[in-house]
């Protein structure tokens, strides 16, 4: 069959141009050992450390026998569909059931179209290679390898886009998000506060490296320069699709700045979280003004002309709930209440969908995390310049550069895009072994 032989193909060709690294972790549920890139290695004391470490390319995952026959049975059902649509009397609405499902198949059947045709173009050069006269010309046999070479790196690529065609469609990826950032507790000190705005900081470097819109909403500073908490709106292209890992608890580790803990060297830990509320286009959340309870107060901060001395300050409170809002980022009264029901609104959404999304995932838990406001993610250790993401065991170092909010930034995120992706399909094959009836290997 000509999609078993391109399956052994493309595992030639992945021995050929395989991943280099170390160990990194084994997918639960799958014994295939992944493997870890090192790039730009630097010298951190008298070792050699990777200043990055990261898993394996997403096109690995094409190697795992489950999703090959995943594969199969949709390229199989994407068959079916389209000799049935061929037929003439099929009801408009069993065509419209049909050519939405076809629809859906189209970008995977494309991919795996393309992959055939290099499976038969490598087949061609493997018999030309191996036929050929011992006199043959050397300069031919060059050329034909050289075209080999290009045509398994061609099946790699698209072993690549295959797997990316099978991860399922967020619909609040294109969304602009309201992002919190909130103070917590700490062994001793105010480095939570002062962690809270650099990260609040680093956020708003990532919205201008990104081009995207960033508008405070509220912003509750502490003393000596920290932050209690923060609610921002970043508007632009794909907001949610790169910040919603972003959601849980950051801990810090580094040596206070002022104090006898400065003075001893000794070592705090802290923490700050982060809170990323999406706002789809078709946002709609009905909210009943007789659930409402509506506080005005004086604005808290640093003085200066009427910020604390009138009632300009909004709490709004959603009773049947107990969710709550408040600004204080204007004067004006009418201004902070508006902001505050933008912000209520985009909480009573995340209660909704966190609830849809923990029904939807009670028979697997992605790795990457379910957005839970809870869970420890990431530590920046500053005493030893390095930042870990505990969800895929990425490490970058260069702390200082990577709360600029840049590339570093950027990378990290590129890396829980392409873990979320990896959890996602193979929660999609495993669905779909249940469903035919037996569990996926």
């Amino acid at each position: 069959m000509l999609s078993s032989r391109l399956f052994g193909l493309c595992s030639q060709c992945s021995r050929a141009v395989s991943c280099r690294g170390f160990p990194w972790r084994t997918l639960k549920g799958h014994s295939r050992l992944q493997y870890a890139n090192f790039t730009e290695v630097q010298r951190w004391g008298t070792n050699v450390v990777p200043k990055r470490l990261s898993h394996c390319d997403l096109g690995d995952l094409y190697d795992n026998i489950s999703v090959q026959r995943y594969v199969q049975k949709l390229m199989e059902e994407h068959r079916i569909i389209s000799r049935k649509l061929q037929h003439d009397h099929l009801s408009d609405s069993d065509r419209k059931a049909l050519l939405k499902k076809h629809t859906e198949l189209l970008p995977v059947a494309d991919v795996f179209g393309r992959l055939e045709q290099a499976q038969k173009d490598l087949e061609e050069i493997h018999s030309l290679l191996h036929t050929g006269a011992e006199d043959e010309d050397q300069h031919l046999t060059q050329l034909l390898k050289e075209e080999e070479d290009q045509i398994c790196s061609n099946i790699l690529a698209l072993r690549k886009h295959l797997i990316k065609a099978l991860v399922p469609v967020d619909r609040l990826d294109p969304s602009d998000v309201v992002l919190e950032v909130v103070s917590g507790r700490t062994t001793g000190g105010d480095i939570c506060q002062q962690f809270t705005r650099e990260m609040f900081d680093m956020y708003q470097g990532f919205a201008c490296y990104k081009n995207w819109d960033f508008e405070v909403l509220n912003y509750s500073p502490a003393d000596y320069g920290g932050l209690h908490h923060a609610a921002v709106r970043i508007a632009g292209e794909n907001v949610y699709r790169h910040l919603k890992h972003e959601g849980g608890t950051h801990r810090v580790q580094r040596i206070p700045e002022v104090g006898l803990s400065s003075r001893m060297q000794r070592i705090h830990t802290g923490t700050m979280t982060v809170i990323i509320l999406p706002q789809p286009l078709e946002f709609d959340v009905h909210i009943d003004p007789k659930d409402l309870r509506v506080d005005t107060f004086r604005s808290r901060g640093a003085g200066g002309q009427s910020v604390n001395t009138t009632e300009s300050a909004v709490r709004i409170v959603h009773l049947p709930t107990g969710i709550t809002a408040e600004c204080q980022q204007t004067r004006s009264q009418l201004q902070n209440r508006d902001t505050a029901m933008r912000v209520l609104r985009a909480r009573l959404y995340q209660s909704v969908m966190g609830k849809e999304t923990e029904q939807r995932h009670t028979a697997r838990k992605q790795q990457v995390g379910t957005r839970s406001q809870a869970e420890r993610i990431r530590t920046y250790n500053f005493s030893q310049d390095r930042v870990t993401d505990h969800r895929t065991g990425y490490t970058t170092r260069d702390i200082k550069e990577f709360m600029r909010g840049g590339e570093e930034l950027e990378e990290l995120i590129s890396d829980l895009l392409e873990h979320s992706e990896r959890e996602a399909v193979l929660e999609a094959v495993e669905i779909s072994g249940w469903v035919k009836g037996q569990p996926a290997d």
